[in-house]
């Protein structure tokens, strides 16, 4: 591992100006499960790391009003245990538990797997589909950012320098409002998703669904939020030809790329299948909470 320097401040204004101070590449070390791969690779050769876990409030979970409040560096472990957001969000819980192995989610956060910036990123999809948002520090103070807009592109975020991100807000969900999160792999465990899918729905008392979000991974360079998937759930009931609509919005919103994972046909044909059984979960998790 080539050398680095090392900071680990105590307070968000100390970590800004370590940040904005860098004269050359500075990273933020939130779980580190990418970082340090990335920086034993020689992938990358940053100036200085900047370690945020000794930032009080950074790690934990807590509710204020009508939200849940995530530290940025809160491992996925300790999201997956905390029964009332497992219960407001499974879909947000299923990506996270899907990072790595049962090691890995004890130290990867939901920072670190959104600024690694990969298409492919299992808590990405569902945290979009709940409108997640989150609060982003810098120079200039803090400003609140819906999560799609952090990652702009493969390894690349919307953060300026001097910025990290310090939490999560996530709205809690109303009245027979679910989600669910599924990926396809080539292999059972621990792989890449060749696609993800994220939805999250509300139905009314009939069943009917009122409003809803569809998000794909995996599938172009950034999460794809499909309005078009929306639109086929909203004002429907989960049938055939609402699932069909669906399905073909899925795959018309894709523009993947063809790797040792699959094909773009592969993936394409995927997105669709993938829409429809994430979709019907998060069906029948709302309804049941009616």
């Amino acid at each position: 591992m080539p050398r680095v320097n090392y900071t680990a401040p105590t307070s968000v204004d100390d970590a800004v100006k370590a940040l904005a101070g860098a004269g050359g590449l500075a990273k933020v070390l939130s779980g580190g499960t990418d970082l340090l791969v990335q920086l034993r690779s020689g992938r990358l050769k940053p100036e200085l790391i900047v370690d945020t876990k000794r930032i009080p409030g950074l790690i934990g979970i807590r509710e204020e009003g009508d939200f849940f409040v995530i530290g940025a560096a809160t491992p996925g472990a300790t999201l997956s245990e905390h029964k009332g957001l497992e219960h407001a969000y499974p879909g947000v819980i299923e990506g996270v538990d899907l990072i790595g192995s049962t090691q890995i989610q004890g130290r990867a956060s939901l920072a670190g797997n959104l600024c690694n910036a990969s298409p492919a990123a299992d808590s990405v999809p569902a945290m979009i589909a709940a409108k997640v948002t989150a609060v982003v520090a810098g120079p200039k103070g803090k400003r609140e950012v819906p999560v799609e807009a952090i990652c702009t592109g493969p390894g690349r975020t919307s953060l300026d320098k001097g910025e990290f991100i310090v939490e999560f807000k996530l709205p809690k969900p109303k009245a027979r409002q679910c989600d669910a999160y599924l990926r396809f792999i080539p292999r059972t465990e621990m792989d890449i998703a060749v696609v993800g899918c994220g939805v999250n729905v509300t139905l009314d008392a009939s069943g009917t669904c009122t409003d809803a979000r569809v998000v794909l991974g995996a599938v172009a360079p950034t999460t794809v939020i499909v309005e078009d998937a929306a639109k086929a759930l909203i004002g429907h009931k989960l049938d055939d030809a609402t699932l069909q609509a669906l399905d073909a919005a899925a795959q018309k919103a894709c523009k993947p790329i063809t790797d040792k994972r699959g094909t773009i046909e592969y993936r394409t044909k995927v997105a669709g299948v993938l829409a429809r059984r994430t979709a019907t979960i998060a069906f029948e998790r709302a309804a049941s909470r009616g």
